[in-house]
C-alpha cells in the first residue's frame, strides 16, 4: 500500500509540474508582463490601449460579431441535436446529418475564409451564377458565417452528448398532464440541457472572439481583437508590452464565462441515460424537422465542395477546365510536403503525449484518494477557459530564452495544453462508469496498481482511449491561433503555412494542403473505428 500511494504520489507531482511549467506560470508571466513599465508596476500601458480607439473598435467588433455567431451557433446546433435525438427518420440520412455538421473540424479554420471567397466574392460561383454576389463577403458578414461553421461542431458535440441523457419519460408524464407543447418542451427538453446549451454558447463565444483564422483570411477592414493582437507582437516592430495588455483584455470573456458556467450549475438537472429513445413516431413533426436539417447540412456541404472544385481548374474563374497540373506541381514542392509530414510528425507526437497526460490527470482525479486531486481537476477544467493564442503568446515571452523556443517540442506541448480539458473529461466520464470493484479484484489477484491500469483500466476504456488519440489528432492538424506566435521557419506546419501562402495568392496550393489535411483526419478516423469494430469481433467470438 505504500508502496502504491508513493507512485501515485510522484504521478500526481509530475501531472502538476507539467501544468505548473506549461500552464500556471506562462500565464502568470503573461499578466506579470501587462503591468510591468521600466521595472516597476504600472498600469501605463492599460491606459494606452483602452485609450486606442482602433484596439478598442478592435474589441468591440469582437464581442458582437462573436455573439451574433454564438447565438445562431448554439440554436442550430441545438436544432440538429434535437432532430438526432428527438425524432424518427432513416438511419442514413441522420447519419448524413451529423457527418457534415462535423465536416468543418476535419479543416483548418483559415480556409474556410477562402471557401467563401471562392463562393460568395465577386469573382466567385455564386456571382457568376446570379451575375453578382449577394453580399460583400469581405469583412463583416463573412466573419459571422466563417464563426457559425467553426463553432457548429464544438456546440453540436456538446449538445449532443447531453441529449443521450435526458430522461424521455418526462415527455410522457407531461403529455399525460395535458401541457401544451411549448410548456412540454421547456421542461422535458430546454430545462434539463440549460447547462450544456450554455455550455456551448460561451465555448462558441470564446472559439470566435479569440479565433486568428477567419479574420486572417477574410476579415478585410473590419478588424477584431485577434487579427490585432497578431499585428501586435509580428508586426514589423514587436510590441510584447501592449500585446500582453490586449491577451489579459482577451481572457476577460473566458473569465466571464467560466463564472456564468459555474453560476448556473446549481440549476442542473440530473437525468438517467437508461430511458433514452424512447419517444414515438410524430410523422409530420419528425418530416419537417429532418427536411430542415437536411437543408442544413446540405449547404455545409455544398460550401466545402468549393475546396475540391477550384484546384482541379486550369485558372478559376477563367479557365474552369480540369486539370491535374496543381496538384502535381505541389507533390512536387518540397517544402510543401515537407511542412506536411511535419504536421503529421506533431499531430501523431501530440495524440500520444497529450492522450497519455490527459489519461493520467484523470485516473489522479477519479481513482486515488491523493491530497489535492481537487486541485488538479480546477486546473484541467480552467485549460478549456485560456484562448489558444493567448497561451501561445504567454509561451513566446516565458520561453523566449529557453532552449525549446522555435522547436517542434513547444509546439506540440502548446496543443496538448490548449486541448487537454476534452479528453480529460472523456478520460474521466469512462473512467467514472467503470466498475470499481475491478481494481479490488485485480488487488485481490496481487497486482500492482500500474498492472491493474493495463491488465484492467486501459483494455476496459480502449474506445475512450482511441478517441482522445483521434481528438488530439484531429485538433493538431487544423490549429492554427494556439501555434502561430511558436513557429519558426524550420517547424511551419501545413495550417501556419496556409497563413504564409495567402500573401502570394497561391490559393490552389492552400485548397490542395486543406485536403490533404482533409483526407488525412478522415483516414485517421477510418482506420481507428475500423480497428476498434475488429476488436469488437475478436472479443465477440472468443
Amino acid at each position: 500500500m505504500g508502496s502504491k500511494n508513493y507512485t501515485q504520489r510522484a504521478l500526481f507531482i509530475i501531472v502538476l509540474f507539467f501544468f505548473l511549467i506549461f500552464l500556471i506560470l506562462p500565464i502568470a508571466f503573461l499578466l506579470g508582463r501587462s503591468i510591468v513599465s521600466n521595472g516597476q508596476i504600472s498600469f501605463h500601458y492599460y491606459n494606452d490601449i483602452l485609450n486606442n480607439k482602433t484596439i478598442i473598435t478592435s474589441l468591440l467588433n469582437s464581442v458582437k460579431i462573436s455573439f451574433l455567431a454564438s447565438t445562431v451557433t448554439t440554436v442550430l446546433a441545438f436544432f440538429a441535436s434535437y432532430t438526432l435525438h428527438m425524432t424518427h427518420i432513416a438511419s442514413w440520412i441522420k447519419n448524413y446529418n451529423k457527418t457534415m455538421i462535423l465536416l468543418p473540424m476535419l479543416v483548418p479554420t483559415i480556409t474556410y475564409g477562402f471557401i467563401l471567397m471562392y463562393l460568395f466574392g465577386n469573382e466567385g460561383i455564386l456571382a457568376r451564377i446570379f451575375g453578382e454576389a449577394p453580399f460583400t463577403i469581405y469583412g463583416e458578414y463573412g466573419l459571422f458565417i466563417g464563426y457559425v461553421i467553426y463553432t457548429l461542431p464544438a456546440a453540436f458535440f456538446i449538445i449532443s452528448n447531453a441529449f443521450n441523457y435526458v430522461d424521455h419519460r418526462l415527455y410522457y408524464i407531461s403529455k399525460l398532464m395535458k401541457d401544451n407543447s411549448i410548456r412540454r418542451f421547456y421542461h422535458t427538453v430546454l430545462r434539463p440541457l440549460l447547462i450544456p446549451v450554455t455550455n456551448a454558447f460561451v465555448l462558441s463565444f470564446i472559439l470566435s472572439f479569440t479565433d486568428f483564422g477567419i479574420p486572417a483570411s477574410i476579415g478585410a477592414n473590419y478588424n477584431v481583437i485577434a487579427t490585432s493582437l497578431y499585428q501586435m507582437i509580428l508586426g514589423s516592430i514587436p510590441k510584447f508590452t501592449e500585446g500582453s495588455v490586449i491577451a489579459v483584455l482577451m481572457l476577460i470573456p473566458a473569465i466571464i464565462g467560466f463564472i456564468l458556467l459555474s453560476v448556473i450549475e446549481k440549476w442542473n438537472v440530473n437525468q438517467q441515460g437508461e430511458f433514452h429513445n424512447l419517444i414515438k413516431k410524430r410523422p409530420i413533426h419528425d418530416y419537417i424537422t429532418n427536411s430542415v436539417n437536411l437543408i442544413l447540412s446540405t449547404i455545409i456541404l455544398l460550401i466545402f465542395m468549393v475546396m475540391f472544385i477550384v484546384p482541379f481548374t486550369e485558372h478559376y474563374p477563367y479557365q474552369l477546365n480540369f486539370t491535374l497540373r496543381h496538384v502535381i506541381n505541389l507533390f512536387q514542392d518540397d517544402i510543401l510536403i515537407n511542412k506536411y509530414i511535419q504536421s503529421l510528425f506533431v499531430a501523431t507526437a501530440t495524440s500520444i503525449f497529450g492522450t497519455i497526460i490527459s489519461f493520467c490527470g484523470a485516473f489522479i482525479t477519479v481513482r486515488t484518494q491523493l491530497y489535492g486531486k481537487q486541485l488538479l481537476k480546477m486546473i484541467s477544467i480552467i485549460t478549456n477557459s485560456i484562448p489558444g493564442m493567448i497561451l501561445g503568446l504567454s509561451y513566446l515571452l516565458f520561453f523566449q530564452n529557453s532552449s525549446i523556443k522555435g522547436t517542434f517540442l513547444i509546439v506540440i506541448l502548446s496543443i496538448v495544453v490548449h486541448y487537454y480539458t476534452t479528453p480529460f473529461l472523456m478520460a474521466k466520464s469512462a473512467l467514472d462508469k467503470l466498475n470499481p470493484t475491478l481494481d479490488t479484484t485485480s488487488m485481490l489477484m496481487r497486482d500492482t496498481w500500474v498492472e491493474t491500469i493495463f491488465k484492467i483500466i486501459i483494455p476496459n476504456m480502449k474506445t475512450t482511449i482511441i478517441e482522445m488519440i483521434n481528438y488530439y489528432f484531429i485538433n493538431a492538424m487544423v490549429t492554427i491561433s494556439g501555434v502561430i506566435f511558436l513557429v519558426s521557419t524550420s517547424t511551419q506546419i501545413v495550417s501556419t503555412q496556409i497563413n504564409q501562402l495567402q500573401h502570394f495568392n497561391r490559393f490552389s496550393d492552400i485548397f490542395i494542403l486543406s485536403i490533404l489535411i482533409f483526407i488525412t483526419n478522415v483516414i485517421a478516423r477510418l482506420l481507428t473505428s475500423w480497428w476498434l469494430k475488429s476488436q469488437e469481433r475478436n472479443e465477440e467470438n472468443k
